[in-house]
């Protein structure tokens, strides 16, 4: 139960971070698909499609590992 407490908190901070980039991005006046594309790029993260899903929720933990 530890581990994944411990995988939880990690995760939770990898997507705070994440969203705080993707807003800085969008302030420096990159359109929102563009910076969060860039960011989950970088983080190596799969963005969901916005075939009616809506595309990824960034600060409620909707990013998807690559693995």
């Amino acid at each position: 139960m530890l581990v994944d407490d411990i995988i939880a908190a990690i995760e939770t901070a990898r997507d705070r971070v994440m969203a705080e980039e993707v807003k800085s991005m969008i302030k420096l006046g990159l359109p929102r698909r563009m910076a969060e594309q860039t960011v989950a790029g970088r983080f190596h993260v799969k963005l969901e499609d916005e075939d009616g899903s809506g595309g990824a929720d960034f600060d409620s933990g909707q990013w998807q590992d690559l693995g």
